[in-house]
């Protein structure tokens, strides 16, 4: 069992997300980094898939009743007890009942601890993800909370020589600043493709949309990221009928402040897509804290396909 002592905000069990489900209205939530979240379980040996526990801005604190293996990506402190140590690449050990605490790097929003095994939440829908709005999966359905006992897997025989990922895991790309940012405060630089109502918007509002800079808002969340900034608004005002949606949706709702969807969005929306955030992306745009300026740069379909097999 591994126990949570200290719990930051949006602590939940997460996965790769629901493999079905979207055509009766399941968001495939999971990890908001799936790369970080493959990284850490292939450092505690698990599948890439694995259910680890996810968290936001701030220190976690578990315990185990035995003796476990973790790993955990981008901390910047880890103390076993009253001791900071150091965590190898291939994750670390820790006695059983002695309290571990993990403080992520400055810039990481969501952070991952895996745990040699998994963690053992039951199955739903072929997932062990949470899903928060729909009050089910992970555990509970819930966010995690002081006191909350979660069952471990049996580590599979590879975990005592694990895969390590084929990059480096400081190599793992967070938010990187552009050419134009203003100075002390850099901007994320997000690819995008065209969306299916790029034409309702006309030259001039695509070009404005592309130039400006968009604040990420205090109230964004696993289902949305609200941006101010600019208004970028359609030719004329669009009632459109509900259609299918997809994470990375850039939707441009009446007020011309776009809402970028993620994985815990809705699987369904009327208001127009300008533009749509590549999948490699994504994971970028959930690492920005509230306040942390972004910006879009189109590309191609095809460079958005060679973005998704390249490692990272």
């Amino acid at each position: 069992m591994i126990e949570i002592l200290k719990a930051p905000p949006y602590a939940t069990v997460q996965d790769l997300g629901f493999p079905s489900g979207r055509a009766w209205g399941l968001p495939i939530c999971g990890a908001m980094d799936p790369v970080l979240l493959r990284a850490a379980n292939a450092m505690a040996g698990n599948p890439p898939g694995a259910a680890a526990l996810e968290w936001a801005l701030g220190p976690l604190t578990v315990q185990s009743d035995r003796e476990v293996r973790i790993a955990a990506i981008r901390m910047t402190e880890i103390r076993v007890g009253a001791r900071a140590v150091a965590l190898p690449p291939a994750g670390m050990t820790v006695p059983a009942r002695v309290p571990v605490t993990l403080v992520p790097v400055p810039g990481v929003v969501f952070s991952y601890l895996a745990v040699a095994g998994g963690i053992a939440a039951p199955m739903v829908l072929g997932s062990r993800s949470t899903y928060l709005a729909g009050g089910f999966g992970g555990w509970g359905g819930r966010r995690l909370q002081r006191g909350d006992r979660l069952a471990v897997g049996s580590p599979s025989p590879a975990t005592g020589d694990p895969v390590l990922p084929s990059i480096t895991v400081g190599d793992i790309p967070l938010p990187q600043s552009g050419d134009a940012d203003p100075p002390g405060y850099p901007a994320a630089v997000l690819r995008v493709v065209r969306g299916p109502q790029w034409d309702r918007f006309d030259p001039a509002a695509r070009e404005g949309f592309f130039s400006a800079q968009y604040t990420v808002d205090r109230a964004s969340d696993r289902s949305g990221y609200r941006l101010s900034g600019p208004a970028v608004l359609p030719k004329e005002p669009a009632t459109l009928p509900s259609e299918p949606a997809c994470p990375g949706a850039v939707q441009v709702p009446d007020n011309g402040q776009p809402i970028v969807l993620m994985p815990d969005g809705p699987t369904v929306g009327g208001y127009p897509k300008l533009a749509v955030v590549i999948r490699s992306d994504l994971r970028l745009l959930a690492q920005c804290h509230p306040g942390r300026v972004v910006r879009f740069r189109e590309v191609s379909l095809e460079e958005a396909r060679e973005a998704g097999r390249a490692p990272g």
